[in-house]
């Protein structure tokens, strides 16, 4: 009966988290089918092969996953491309003389100022290359300057006469559940280690408390300066004059044209001709995702990329179907590092990290993993961290040999922290009384969902929590060659930007993917010239064949299908799923607060 009373309150607490994941759903779903409807051609994906120039077409209102999906929607629904592969393919592109140029599309909202970061890299080596790049805005509305960042460093940006530019500043929301949880008598039972550490925060407060005010205040100003910085370089603009323009928005079309913010105005189709006309007589565009980059020569040396994406689980299958991208549980993962690096042929791994946290003795296994590739076959591993890699996913990578951080990537967060939920008061309400029978120790039930911890089971659960504080900190001291004592000061559960946290000693180098991999080629004692071959684990699955093309799914269904998996996508409703995953998995996790750019 205790074993119904604890399984009624979960459903209780995952039947209103459902319903508020359905109206976010139902309203990106409504989004999705206006961007759908204002959606413009990005030209054809044929005639590569026949030696026309190319202009390559690259839409970030497209929303991808950091890896290629082996699991959750997309992978089930057929999306094979990531984020990664973009860069990829982009950095493929800036060396093969065929291709002329680039035609972007901006997004209408943000982007995330990690990703901002690493697009705007790849576009600055694309151009290094002498291509030009061509970009169109048709305004955006919220999300901060993370859209504009992106394509700030277009030869042209193309602005659409009627629209607006709106990049006032950054927010960083987070949802606060505790009147929710208050309205149905639910009580969260947290403990956290230490002061910094928020993430139950959001269950057990209605606000802010100081140190979480503290902590993210100063991210948010982190990466608002680094992109004013980047933007001024960009534009030829002093950071103060960006500041003021942006600060002023909305800003229509015609202004951005003003103050240097956009270089002329005009409507995609125009712009895309223009950067056809550039590209030299019977140009092509091909999209990006489309692009075949030329292959490496055979018998190339080997780099192998490991990822994973998302709460950090046990387990061998990464994620759930709601949950975007590549999973990123410990057996799938720690499998991966152990096969490519016992792999004869691969010199070097690159082990992509965006992760928020999560169990951390899933963390713990796959630190492990590392440690053994490095002792037993001498093999440099790299870590690549994308928009987050903090709590559990800096838990993962504090062993590396090397670790590479975008300056607005979001990382640290080292703490730990456990509970439950009670619900015995609710239960209550309803007229039902829960009692229980126990015999054994003082800990016995403790984790039972109706009743609250006890003092003794409550400083019980504070040495646990302490035990596994302690080894997080050890293996960070360890990995970083630094002392507890210095460990301390930057942990306590603080989230940092990348750029901060290499001041603190956290990471060895700032950059992206491409940064790695040249990383990678160097502790492997690989030329800097010399082509190499990536090849990434774990492998995908690929998609269910019921809803393939060739299984007779109609261009509708299929469509539907992709704005359903986009939709579960969306930040918000990511942010809720994580919450009930956490809610409903391991009692004690390294995972980060929960909240959202905007």
């Amino acid at each position: 009966m205790k074993t119904f009373f604890a399984s009624l309150g979960g459903a209780v607490i995952g039947s209103i988290l459902g319903l508020i994941l359905l109206v976010f759903i139902g309203s990106a779903l409504i989004q999705l089918a206006i961007n759908d409807a204002i959606s413009s051609a990005s030209g054809p994906a044929t005639g590569q092969d026949d030696g026309n120039p190319i202009v390559l077409t690259l839409d970030l209102r497209n929303s991808y996953a950091d890896q290629a999906a082996s699991t959750g929607p997309e992978a089930f629904f057929g999306g094979g491309v990531g984020f990664i592969d973009v860069i990829s393919k982009l950095d493929a592109a800036a060396a093969d003389d065929q291709v002329k140029g680039l035609f972007i599309r901006g997004s209408e909202f943000g982007i995330g100022s990690a990703r901002s970061e690493e697009y705007r890299d790849a576009f600055l080596k694309f151009k290094a290359a002498d291509k030009f790049i061509i970009a169109h805005s048709q305004g955006t509305f919220g999300g901060g300057p993370s859209s504009y960042r992106a394509i700030a460093a277009a030869d042209e940006i193309w602005a659409q006469p009627g629209t607006d530019l709106i990049a006032s500043g950054l927010a960083l929301e987070t949802l606060f559940l505790r009147g929710l949880f208050d309205n149905i008598s639910v009580t969260p039972e947290f403990e956290a280690l230490y002061e910094y550490k928020n993430a139950p925060n959001t269950y057990e407060e209605e606000t802010y408390t100081e140190p979480h005010r503290l902590a993210m205040t100063e991210l948010a100003e982190s990466l608002w300066n680094i992109s004013l910085s980047d933007i001024a370089a960009d534009r030829g603009m002093s950071v103060s004059e960006v500041r003021t323009a942006l600060e002023s928005t909305p800003m229509s079309a015609e202004a951005m044209v003003e103050t240097n913010l956009a270089t002329q105005l005009g409507w995609p189709e125009d712009a895309l001709d223009a950067a056809l006309a550039r590209a030299g007589e019977d140009a092509i565009s091909i999209s990006v995702s489309s692009y075949e980059a030329p292959s490496s020569p055979f018998g190339s040396p080997v780099i192998a990329i490991v990822g994973g994406q998302g709460p950090i689980v046990t387990g061998d299958a990464g994620g759930s179907f709601f949950q975007e991208g590549n999973g990123f549980a410990s057996d799938t993962i720690a499998d991966a590092i152990l096969e490519a690096g016992r792999d004869e042929d691969v010199q070097a791994i690159v082990f992509r990290v965006d992760s928020p946290g999560g169990s951390p003795s899933a963390s713990d296994q796959i630190w492990r993993a590392i440690e053994r590739i490095q002792e037993e076959e001498q093999k440099p591993v790299i870590v690549s961290m994308a928009s987050v890699a903090a709590s559990g996913g800096y838990y993962v990578s504090t062993g590396a040999d090397w670790i590479i951080a975008n300056r607005t990537t979001i990382t640290g967060s080292i703490g730990i922290f456990g509970g439950k939920f009670a619900i015995e008061e609710g239960l209550a309400r309803i007229g039902v009384n829960a009692e229980s029978i126990k015999v054994g120790g003082s800990f016995t039930g403790a984790f039972s969902t109706t009743e609250a911890f006890t003092d003794e089971q409550r400083t019980m659960v504070r040495s646990w929590l302490q035990r596994g504080y302690d080894r997080f900190t050890s293996l960070v001291s360890e990995g970083r060659g630094l002392t507890l004592e210095q460990v301390d000061q930057v942990a306590r559960g603080r989230v940092w930007s990348g750029e901060d946290a290499l001041d603190n000693g956290l990471v060895d180098q700032l950059g992206g993917l491409t940064t790695a991999i040249a990383k990678a080629k160097e502790l492997a004692e690989i030329d800097a010239e010399t082509q190499v071959r990536i090849v990434s684990y774990p492998m995908s699955m690929g998609s269910f064949p019921l809803f393939s093309s060739s299984a007779g799914a109609s261009a509708q269904e299929l469509r539907a299908l992709g704005q359903l998996a986009e939709a579960i996508n969306d930040p918000a409703v990511q942010a809720l799923i994580m919450e009930a995953e956490a809610a409903r998995s391991t009692r004690v996790q390294a995972r980060m607060p929960n909240f959202i750019e905007r």
